[in-house]
């Protein structure tokens, strides 16, 4: 398959999403319930208006369990 046909079908975002589920599916049950949690992601969006950031708001807030961890960007 050339590039170009491979590109046509999906993605390599979708191609590595793909790949990461079924990996995740073949892993034993301790395991791969670890790794899911891994992969769920936090996502949040700010409006911005004249320069300046508006309050940030969750798409899907995250579990209370205490302070948040930091990031090295923060």
């Amino acid at each position: 398959m050339s590039s170009t046909t491979w590109r046509n079908v999906f993605t390599y975002n979708k191609y590595t999403q793909i790949a990461a589920r079924a990996l995740r599916q073949s892993l034993k049950e301790e395991e791969r319930v670890a790794a899911e949690k891994r992969g769920q992601t936090i996502l949040r969006y700010q409006k911005w208006e004249n320069g300046q950031g508006g309050q940030q708001v969750y798409l899907n807030p995250p579990e209370e369990k205490g302070a948040p961890p930091k990031s090295a960007a923060v």
